[in-house]
């Protein structure tokens, strides 16, 4: 691999390809703000929610159970629609297929301000998720083949990847907090003009690769109808993939307990039911914005730095890290809400051992999507499908973290999130040493076997 000027050459067997690198930076903005705008509507989502009884005088209150499954009906268009899209961008290409999601999107969350009926909200929510399995799959095939010839590539970019998801859906939830507290429910307005936005970037800023995609040996047995099933069959067979499977869910599960339920909680007015837990005294919508801001910060170092650590380490190695890293972050987070016996610098200290539980949990992300790339070399005529995979897992977790949020939060306020927290870490780690050993033997691309990585006796 190469750079000549602002050209990124690739080795065989993509050295047919000229990836523009603005055409891969385009494609991670588009991620990051397609991402913003659903982080951003979720979160609003949330605040409108406990002001829906000023907004209409039939409705009492909204539970956290509903809230949790309001959230939950977003990620479940992602895990219905993703392998149908996924399909669509290996038969149409992944430029095309980029393009449909913020359309969806933009309808999405002008209709959402327009209405105050909850079941219509979340058929929103559900339609607004749409908009994320359209472009998803199409964008992380994309980069899949980009990065093939490099795993040090590959590491950067899958890194900077889940940054923009993590960080767009971080940020936006962020950003909701200022917005709603400034403007209220006409934030969801200007939200469809960052989908207009994203549009733009990926209609624009990236280049149309589907008339170069090259035929593989094999590949050509595949039928090319549009939602032909024995390509996830094939896909599913593989055993990294099922491996992968329940280590990679608890992960988006522990995230989507927290980003569909923490905000909720901390919004509410103090809480009669846990007056003894600290996170649970009422916090104005700002004060949530500006703490999860502190954390994302947190969250976005860990993700780079763990993203630079691709060569010299394997996927599962830096996946068992970040799950210990998770441990210390549930351990440190519950003294915190429980500190009222605590002096200042004891409390202190717990938040700074929560970050840096944080900051080392951020790297089992990035670890996961690089594995499937990695599994993808098996499957290069396929790699729309199985990048699709990412939002089958990723909506799966956000489901299962959404409802098993809402029960938990319900049953014991923070305190249930945090021991829902720790059952999916262990959840996590059953199946990593098996993983790891099917890692092993995966195939890699030759250039990238020349950096090292494929070879068990140099990678830790």
């Amino acid at each position: 691999m190469r750079l000549e000027g602002s050209i990124l050459l690739l080795p065989p067997p993509v050295d047919s390809f000229i990836f523009v690198t603005g055409s891969i930076n385009a494609v991670l903005l588009g991620n990051f703000t397609l991402r913003f705008s659903t982080g951003l509507t979720g979160a609003l989502l949330l605040f409108y929610l406990t002001d829906l009884p000023k907004f209409d005088p039939d409705i009492v209150a909204v539970s956290a159970f509903t809230a949790g499954v309001l959230g939950a009906l977003y990620f479940a268009a992602e895990l219905i629609l993703s392998p149908i899209f996924g399909m669509l961008a290996d038969r149409f290409g992944t430029h095309r297929l980029m393009q449909p999601g913020p359309i969806m999107g933009g309808v999405a969350v002008i209709a959402t301000a327009l209405t105050t009926s909850v079941p219509l909200l979340g058929g929103l929510r559900f339609l607004e998720g749409a908009a994320a399995a359209a472009s998803v799959p199409a964008a992380l095939g994309y980069i899949a083949i980009a990065t093939s010839s490099s795993q040090a590539l590959r590491g950067r970019v899958v890194a900077r990847f889940e940054v923009a998801t993590l960080g767009g859906v971080g940020i936006g939830a962020a950003a909701a907090g200022f917005l709603y507290s400034a403007i209220g429910p006409t934030a969801f307005y200007v939200n469809a003009v960052i989908y207009g936005i994203t549009l733009l970037i990926l209609r624009y800023g990236v280049e149309d690769l589907s008339d170069r995609v090259p035929t593989v040996p094999g590949e050509e047995t595949v039928p090319a109808s549009l939602f032909h099933l024995g390509r996830y069959r094939d896909v599913l067979r593989s055993r990294p993939v099922w491996l992968l499977a329940p280590t990679w869910i608890a992960l988006n599960a522990l995230l989507g307990s927290w980003g569909s339920q923490a905000l909720f909680q901390l919004a509410q007015d103090p809480s009669v039911r846990f007056p003894d837990q600290v996170l649970m005294r009422g916090f104005e919508p700002w004060q949530a914005g500006l703490g999860l801001s502190v954390g994302l910060l947190v969250l976005f170092s860990g993700l780079l730095y763990w993203g630079n650590r691709f060569a010299g380490l394997r996927r599962t190695t830096i996946i068992g890290i970040g799950l210990a890293g998770g441990g210390v972050f549930v351990a440190a987070i519950l003294a915190v809400n429980h500190s009222d016996s605590l002096s200042f610098w004891l409390v202190v200290g717990a938040l700074v051992v929560a970050a840096a539980g944080l900051f080392v949990l951020a790297g089992a992300t990035p670890a996961a999507v690089g594995f499937l790339s990695d599994v993808s070399e098996s499957f290069p005529g396929r790699r729309g499908v199985i990048m699709g995979l990412y939002s089958v897992f990723l909506a799966l977790g956000q489901i299962i973290g959404s409802i098993v949020a809402g029960v938990a939060a319900e049953w014991a306020g923070i305190d249930g999130l945090l021991i829902a927290s720790g059952g999916l870490l262990v959840v996590a780690l059953i199946p990593l040493g098996q993983l790891r050993a099917a890692e092993h033997h995966m195939p890699v691309h030759p250039a990238a076997a020349a950096e090292g990585f494929g070879s068990g006796e140099s990678l830790s």
